[in-house]
């Protein structure tokens, strides 16, 4: 017999689609922008523009392993992975931080030595670039981290965060070749400060995306309202006497439960087994992003006489 998927993966495996795509989106603007920083930076004498281009090109990275990650995870379970490959999204946010904390340090070891060594004022043009620059990613960064959320995807809210930093890189180096023009002579190194700080902003981006990934990978229990939810949803179904555990993990975009609930122990097993099935069809029905419920029937404490 060929096994029917439950509407939960198919919800499931339409978001990670869907975060595919975003992240394919994100690919292919980040893929423009990086060749019109650098290219422009190039020309323009603009050192900080020319990393706010390297760190473009390094998302075009970032959004290619998200994007594959978020491909891999939408892989309905098999036989080497029955609780499905939602791990490959966490594994891909990591990855990409990983990558993040890495050209943070890379860059600003480069914008360091450029800051002692002599070079030409930027050009006015490059301020154009920027302003640019920062309207599309920000507004990118907005329209991915509300689909997000929407899902609720670490690797899709990573790419999102891509695009944030992006924006404050720009709007540094923005401020940088500012001072660097209007201070004139002098003043032609504010762009390489700027970078310095730029790289800043990177880091602290880089270690605010691997954290959630690495709680996720780690099996982090969610926020407490999802536990708090499922234990009044089985309370209410008839024949629990009490619900004892309430154990939740996070794989992929969907939740798996194990639950410990406690019922009149004179009963049959086949009335035990069918209040278990009761209590996983109930949760499910009311929350779909949770794939499955173990259901553990123990016996209720005799009354005290």
């Amino acid at each position: 017999m060929t096994p029917v998927a439950h509407p939960t993966a198919k919800v499931s495996a339409s978001n990670l689609q869907s975060g595919a795509r975003v992240a394919l989106l994100g690919l292919a603007i980040n893929s423009v922008l990086a060749i019109a920083k650098i290219t422009a930076g190039v020309l323009g004498n603009a050192y900080v523009l020319i990393a706010d281009g390297i760190e473009s090109a390094l998302d075009i990275g970032g959004s290619a392993v998200i994007w594959g990650g978020l491909k891999f995870a939408a892989r309905p379970p098999d036989a080497t992975h029955p609780y499905g490959h939602g791990k490959a999204e966490p594994v891909a946010a990591a990855i990409v931080a990983v990558g993040v904390l890495a050209a943070a340090v890379g860059l600003a070891i480069q914008s360091t030595r450029e800051i002692f060594l002599p070079h030409h004022a930027p050009a006015p043009f490059t301020l154009v670039v920027l302003i640019a620059v920062v309207v599309v990613k920000e507004s990118l960064y907005r329209s991915v981290m509300r689909i997000g959320r929407d899902v609720e995807s670490t690797a899709v809210k990573t790419d999102a965060w891509h695009h944030r930093t992006d924006a404050l890189t720009s709007i540094a180096a923005f401020v940088g070749i500012s001072i660097a023009l209007l201070g004139g002579s002098g003043w032609e190194s504010a762009d390489d400060w700027a970078a310095l700080f730029a790289c800043a902003l990177i880091a602290m981006n880089g270690c605010r995306l691997l954290v959630p990934a690495l709680h996720e990978i780690l099996d982090t229990a969610p926020s407490g309202e999802m536990c708090d939810f499922i234990r009044v949803a089985a309370a209410a179904v008839p024949g629990v006497r009490e619900v004892e555990k309430c154990l939740v993990r996070k794989m992929g975009l969907e939740f798996y439960v194990d639950l410990h609930v406690a019922v009149d122990g004179a009963i049959s097993v086949r009335d035990g087994h069918q209040i278990a099935h009761a209590v996983k069809n109930t949760i499910r029905a009311t929350e779909r992003r949770i794939a499955d419920v173990l259901v553990h029937v123990e016996p209720a404490p005799a009354a005290q006489g």
